[in-house]
């Protein structure tokens, strides 16, 4: 199986990508890249990367979302990191309901 899973990019002819991962511990690590999103996996899990994933290994990749440009992506990357847990969890589900009320408050 791949990396991507079942959350994998749906428009081949993009290559940035949003990403988010789910960490051995749960919690949640957001990241942006050109190119190879199954490859940036195993860059985490090969811990080539300081910070957040380094001591929550193994990371699965939760949901990756295709942009037209790599500053589309790195906006959306800071804009969900800023996001409460309850919506990431909503984006992930792809639960647009959930995640248009999770907008209106702050928690």
């Amino acid at each position: 199986m791949s990396a991507l899973g079942d959350n994998g990019p749906s428009d081949a002819g993009r290559d940035s990508l949003g990403y988010i991962l789910r960490c051995a511990d749960g919690s949640y690590y957001t990241g942006s890249r050109r190119g190879d999103l199954e490859a940036r996996v195993n860059e985490h899990n090969d811990g080539r990367f300081d910070g957040h994933t380094a001591k929550r290994l193994p990371v699965t990749l939760a949901l990756a979302i295709p942009f037209d440009s790599i500053m589309d992506a790195i906006t959306a990357e800071r804009q969900i990191k800023g996001w409460s847990r309850s919506k990431k969890d909503a984006l992930i589900r792809g639960d647009f309901d959930a995640l248009s009320v999770l907008a209106g408050r702050r928690t």
